[in-house]
């Protein structure tokens, strides 16, 4: 029952652009993989990598010759690179920093099944890629995770003790928390930053809008409560989900923070022995707080989100569980709207609500069971 709890929240997590909003065209005359229909630009390389769960993933390099930095970006979850290549392009340029961006399984041209599973090996392979390829040091880049991409990100952190930074941008804790007020985590969950975050030990930058309706703000500021190193958040006032970047402020506090992170002393040297272990949190400095204690946090319920709040878990009475079922069917269509709104599409919205249904009861019958 649980296996196929998870099964849905996975389904319901995942929505590639269909058809993808790009080609992958060769050169004729210098055999360079592109992506149609962008000219080719002398800083940007269009590459395929294989990953360790047999998928194959288009990746995108943007190279800046000013750079000390390479962000490593995971997006959100119904884009590919077609729809992120002008922004790519004019973060690398306002940042400057190299930029390396990469489709997950299933998405745009890369090959397999979006999973959970696969966007971990997926953000290894572009990492690995970085090391092997470009002669990037871990301690020279920083990982940005957008929406969904908070997942893939906050994991890879994790096992980076090096690592410079990391860019949190209207991250999620959990899947199944978007979706339900769970005051705890169940195992079938995906993507369980609440429980990562903790791990990592490198200044983290959270943004969120305070109007997100898809992501309620709420996941961002509790985890930016829970960093080990805080930095100044960017809170923007009636910021949605997928407009962030329109904003101004976005790309002030985002040079200011990769200026600040750039200057200071890198990531732990003979202290970092191994990817297994991770120091103590530094001392602060200005733009750091102090960390604050998370394991009393963590062991009272959690509040997912505002709006949640008064949404309680089921009882034995079919009343209640009836409203329990509306209630959670209109956040999961909320949800729906595609995490980063590019994906308009909703032929099978009633397929998909039906199994929804479905999973709803499952998850009650496991709770109350």
């Amino acid at each position: 029952m649980g296996g196929m709890t998870s099964s849905m929240a996975a389904k319901f997590a995942f929505f590639p652009p269909n058809p993808p909003s790009y080609k992958l065209v060769t050169d004729n005359l210098t055999q360079l993989l592109l992506i149609s229909p962008f000219p080719h630009r002398e800083n940007v390389e269009i590459l395929k990598l294989p990953t360790r769960r047999g998928t194959e993933i288009v990746g995108m390099y943007v190279r800046h010759p000013m750079a000390t930095s390479t962000l490593l970006y995971s997006h959100g979850n119904a884009a590919d690179l077609g729809q992120m290549y002008e922004l790519f392009i004019q973060l690398s340029i306002h940042l400057r920093v190299n930029l390396f961006g990469y489709d997950y399984s299933g998405y745009g041209q890369s090959s397999g099944k979006p999973s959970e599973q696969n966007t971990y090996a997926d953000i290894e392979a572009a990492y690995k890629c970085l090391e092997e390829s470009f002669g990037t040091k871990q301690e020279d880049i920083i990982l940005y995770g957008q929406s969904v991409g908070s997942g893939p990100t906050l994991d890879l952190a994790t096992r980076l003790p090096k690592l410079r930074a990391v860019i949190l941008h209207s991250p999620i804790l959990s899947g199944l928390r978007v979706m339900y007020p769970v005051k705890r985590t169940y195992w079938f969950d995906i993507y369980k930053n609440i429980d990562k975050i903790p791990l990592v030990h490198c200044p983290i930058l959270v943004i969120h809008g305070t109007a997100d309706d898809v992501v309620d703000f709420s996941h961002g500021k509790q985890l930016w409560e829970m960093c080990n190193e805080k930095y100044e958040p960017l809170w923007l006032k009636g910021g949605n989900h997928c407009d962030l970047e329109l904003f101004p402020e976005y790309t002030r506090h985002l040079k200011k923070f990769v200026s600040v992170v750039e200057k200071s002393p890198p990531q732990g040297h003979s202290s970092r022995r191994s990817t297994d272990h991770f120091e103590q949190s530094r001392k602060s400095t200005d733009v750091y707080e102090t960390s604050r204690k998370s394991t009393d946090r963590r062991e009272k319920p959690r509040h997912s989100t505002d709006r949640h709040e008064k949404l309680k878990i089921p009882s034995g009475n079919n009343v209640d569980k009836l409203e329990k079922i509306r209630m959670s069917f209109d956040q999961m269509e909320r949800s729906r709207r595609s995490v980063d709104c590019f994906d308009k599409s909703r032929k099978n919205m009633d397929h998909q609500l039906d199994r929804g249904r479905k999973s709803v009861d499952q998850l009650e019958r496991l709770r109350t069971g």
